[in-house]
């Protein structure tokens, strides 16, 4: 799969997940992807939250590896 279709993909699973950051003061934007890994950049009051491992790393960071299989690590 080409590394522009992957982005998009992963840029709209970031859309749906979005606005219920937003609600939280915080939000979420791909930094890159390359060789299977995704980087995230967490941004207002998601950034050093106590609960945003379980938030960005079990929930959307499973969700990421499940929807798109070439996904092997997400960091944040």
């Amino acid at each position: 799969m080409p590394m522009k279709d992957i982005k998009s993909q992963i840029n709209k699973i970031l859309d749906d997940v979005r606005p219920s950051l937003q609600m939280h003061g915080g939000d979420v934007e791909l930094k890159s992807f390359q060789n299977g890994v995704v980087e995230l950049k967490v941004t207002g009051a998601c950034h050093g939250c106590a609960m945003a491992s379980v938030t960005f790393g079990a929930g959307l960071g499973e969700m990421l590896k499940q929807k798109i299989p070439v996904i092997k690590e997400v960091r944040y």
